[in-house]
């Protein structure tokens, strides 16, 4: 391993003059011996926010043999001028630029890599599609190659919470100042207001395109895979919200794809919850060292695929560790997998239909509430929990408790036969492990707004009472389940909080015999088990005091006279937990965060779900002490989505700005 030299703040000058910021490591003899680059672009704050995370990984890639570096997005952290949106034409166009400034230094030897989770995974997608000219390979950890379709915003059409929610945690991270220690004190007050005055509310922005346009268009990669002419190694998590995407890029990409899937929530594999974990740092490695230095490491005789194959119960266990095992496949689709047919008969997923009475179900409101969170980021009680406290909710299918184990590896889908008796509404199905026990573990789910039936760029509405045929897409999973336990399904017509309600309660009615499940089975034959990866080395971190403790609290909260429903969730510390205010030594920068969402509703009305979402951060040193508090609520009409919000920041005791945002959006088949 190489001595590292590491640079807290070097300015890339982008072609119009504004100045991105970046931290970078590398070997100490690198600017005598030029080593390959590698590129983490994203806007949470180098210099404070993600600082204890980047010393578990860059660190160690300059001890490797390369110049790591960490670049906050125009418009944040430390960086010069204004952040739009995600993913906008001029954030990818920066980073292209980036990629040919880091090819052009003289400790580099001209090839580029680029790496990075969630926003950092779609910004090494959308890099790439660019073809600058050296960039050699990408690792995209837990992103998307379809913005419409397996994005925060969408799900099957379907309008998620997660749209509110996580724009209102950008609403915060966008008015957080830049370090006057980094940008200058006479500099820092100005930039800030400039950065103020410019933000808008991203949720209601993104709401006002309730249908696959141009805006989602923009950054998804599925939109032209040819424009992909590197190689890429994809890590994606089942407990992750991007569990479709490495299954299109290892079955539509022309270049060389490896793929690694655990049973992660939204985290880097090497901080992988539930685990096992994996050692991300020295997996990458083994990859840039391929494609980047032309190094044999082996990676690439391995096969295409390999994925946690999840057991009972889908928890974790009490080491934090999921039941089940490695498997692999050589390429995708899987030539050892065949699909298998469940008719859904009366009550039962059977292997051929039987006729009967039509089933009807008009779902409560508060159908969902095991669902938990949509993508869980690794944080206690962010994982569906038993399905059976929403099982009366829903229509339910069972098969006959299973002779032989089955392995689920792949998207099963529903084709379903369905009529509605509203003009808008959607279709929540989830395929559920029933054990012996009768505990109900949630396998996948999946859902369909039905106006989105024929096209996701001209919904049209329902006929009331007329029968559709229609396709449920679940999203991705490697499951067994064992003998004795029985397949389950259950379909409904509402799933909060994870989906925004329609706008009136919707009855669907199903055929028995009519409709059926589709299940990628994997070949039990395949059992042999493949080399196990190793578990992490304890990599350093910043060094970091924590001040006072954190503290989590989520609940659900009945009023037993009105009928309302409360989804309640506490943070004292941030979006990853309640890791409560520290001070990193290094630069003695204290951060505290706090937040408090609240997803309210009536089981018999779907007009008056609400969400709320109230955050405070502080960042200080020495006599230097910001504050933002933010709040956003979201409501709805029958015809109209109501979205207001304020933020409001201070520098010391004075108030040096404020912003109100009140929107009303017209609801275009949600």
């Amino acid at each position: 391993m190489n001595d590292v030299t590491v640079q807290e703040t070097v300015w890339i000058t982008m072609p119009d003059g504004v100045r991105l910021a970046a931290r970078i490591w590398m070997p100490t003899e690198a600017e005598t011996s030029p080593v390959p680059a590698i590129l983490e672009y994203i806007p949470y704050r180098r210099r404070d926010r993600t600082r204890l995370r980047d010393e578990t990984m860059h660190p160690y890639f300059a001890r490797a043999g390369y110049a790591s570096v960490r670049v906050d997005i125009r418009g944040t952290g430390d960086s010069d001028g204004i952040i739009e949106d995600e993913y906008s034409e001029q954030e990818i166009q920066d980073g292209v630029d980036v990629v040919a400034w880091l090819a052009a230094q003289a400790w580099c030897d001209g090839s580029v890599g680029i790496f990075g989770k969630s926003w950092g995974a779609f910004s090494a997608l959308q890099i790439a599609s660019r073809r600058p000219p050296a960039l050699k390979a990408i690792i995209p950890v837990m992103g998307t190659d379809d913005r419409w379709r397996e994005d925060i915003h969408f799900s099957g059409g379907v309008l998620r919470t997660d749209n509110f929610w996580w724009g209102a945690i950008m609403q915060l991270l966008n008015a957080l100042p830049p370090d006057p220690d980094v940008v200058g004190q006479e500099r820092w007050r100005a930039q800030w207001k400039e950065r103020l005055e410019a933000m808008t509310f991203w949720p209601a922005e993104w709401l006002k395109h309730q249908r696959f346009d141009d805006t989602w268009k923009r950054g998804s990669v599925s939109q032209d895979y040819g424009a992909i002419q590197v190689p890429v190694y994809f890590f994606g998590g089942w407990a992750d919200a991007y569990r479709d995407t490495p299954f299109r890029l290892s079955e539509n990409l022309s270049v060389p794809v490896k793929v690694l899937i655990g049973p992660w929530a939204h985290l880097y594999p090497h901080e992988g919850a539930p685990g096992p974990k994996v050692d991300f740092p020295a997996e990458a490695t083994r990859f840039w060292d391929h494609w980047l230095k032309g190094i044999d490491t082996g990676l690439m005789d391995e096969p295409r695929m390999r994925v946690w194959m999840s057991d009972h119960p889908a928890g974790p266990a009490p080491d934090g560790h999921r039941p089940g095992r490695w498997v692999e496949e050589t390429s995708w689709p899987s030539v050892n997998a065949v699909e298998r047919i469940f008719f859904l008969n009366t009550g039962a997923l059977d292997p051929s239909p039987v006729h009967g009475p039509v089933d009807e179900i008009a779902s409560p409101q508060t159908f969902g509430s095991a669902g938990t969170d949509f993508c869980s980021f690794g944080v206690q009680g962010d994982l569906p929990s038993d399905c059976r406290v929403d099982a009366g909710g829903a229509l339910i299918y069972r098969s006959a408790p299973l002779e032989e184990p089955i392995e689920i590896l792949g998207l099963p889908q529903l084709e379903l036969e369905v009529a509605a008796d509203q003009p808008q509404g959607f279709v929540a199905v989830l395929l559920i492990d029933a054990a012996p026990d009768q505990s109900q573990t949630l396998i996948t789910r999946g859902f369909l707004n039905l106006n989105h039936r024929e096209s996701r760029e001209e919904p049209r509405d329902v006929v009331p009472g007329k029968t559709m045929d229609v396709r449920v897409l679940l999203h991705a999973i490697g499951y067994r389940l064992a003998p004795g336990h029985r397949l389950m399904l259950h379909v409904a017509s509402s799933y909060w909080p994870v989906l925004w309600p329609a706008p009136d309660p919707v009855a669907l009615r199903i055929a028995p015999g009519r409709s059926r499940l589709v299940v990628p089975v994997r070949s039990a034959e395949l059992a042999v088990p493949p080399e196990e990866f190793m578990e992490p080395a304890t990599l350093p971190k910043a060094a970091v005091e924590q001040l006072f403790p954190g503290k989590l609290a989520r609940s659900t909260r009945i009023d037993r006279v009105t009928g309302q429903h409360e989804d309640c969730l506490f943070i004292d510390g941030g979006v990853f937990g309640p890791i409560g205010r520290n001070r990193l030594t290094e630069t003695d920068t204290t951060l505290g965060d706090v937040s408090e969402r609240v997803y309210s509703i009536v089981p018999d009305d779907p007009l008056s779900a609400k969400a709320t979402m109230e955050q405070r951060a502080e960042i200080s040193r020495g006599d230097w002490h910001v504050t933002v508090r933010t709040y956003a609520e979201m409501t709805a009409t029958r015809d109209a989505f109501l979205l207001n919000a304020t933020t409001t920041c201070w520098d010391g005791v004075e108030e040096f700005h404020r912003s109100v945002w009140d929107h009303r959006i017209p609801r275009d088949g949600m």
